[in-house]
């Protein structure tokens, strides 16, 4: 399937947040979307994200990703909201369900948006995906205790890890238990030797995203 790139400038508290549409040709209302930000570094340009958006519409999966370069959690929270609002009340895609992610910071600000949004509404959203969920802070791994406190809050809504099995930011027997105790159904996906960029050498990049998009693909239609 073919598809096209938009970019938009979305609301926020005074301010435009720099935002782009990976639309699948034949987009039709009701579509299924995701939302993506990147973490505290680098913007939505990133390699990762561009290719997993690219890759979402070309499966018929609507997908926006924005850049928010602030590094304050509660902001970011913030700005994610807007930008869930802004996708909610677009006219011409007006999407029938709605699954947020981010990388690192990005998929703790997803985290945080999708417990407000079913706090609200329980089926608001259809699921999280979390790229190298930043659980512990580098070499403290008891860091993972306020951390996960979103993640145990999340009641029903399906979660999707994608982690690397030496990222030190995210200690692999940590991030089981912490799935293995979550109210939600969730999965992690390891790449194994993957760094917190999801880098493991001796591969391409390439390689490691031709790996994980069709399981993030098949997650999304799975829950859509």
């Amino acid at each position: 399937m073919e598809f096209s790139e938009e970019k938009v400038r979305i609301p926020f508290e005074q301010k435009e947040l720099d935002g782009l549409f990976s639309v699948p040709d034949d987009v039709t209302a009701g579509i299924p979307a995701v939302v993506l930000t990147h973490g505290a570094g680098g913007d939505m340009r990133i390699k990762q994200l561009e290719s997993l958006a690219r890759a979402l519409a070309c499966a018929g999966v609507l997908c926006l990703r924005f850049t928010c370069k602030a590094i304050n959690f509660v902001y970011r929270v913030r700005a994610y909201s807007a930008v869930v609002d802004y996708l909610k009340a677009h006219e011409r895609f007006a999407p029938s369900s709605v699954f947020l992610g981010g990388r690192s910071m990005g998929a703790r600000t997803a985290v945080a948006v999708c417990n407000q949004m079913c706090a609200v509404q329980k089926d608001a959203v259809q699921g999280v995906l979390c790229l190298s969920f930043p659980l512990n802070l580098p070499g403290k791994p008891q860091t993972y205790i306020e951390r996960s406190k979103g993640l145990l809050e999340l009641s029903g809504t399906p979660v999707l890890f994608i982690s690397g099995t030496a990222d030190n930011m995210c200690e692999q027997k940590i991030l089981q238990n912490i799935v293995d105790t979550m109210k939600s159904p969730s999965a992690v996906h390891w790449i194994k030797d993957a760094n917190h960029g999801l880098t493991v050498r001796g591969r391409t990049e390439e390689s490691v995203l031709e790996e994980v998009n069709p399981l993030i693909i098949e997650w999304v239609l799975k829950h859509t």
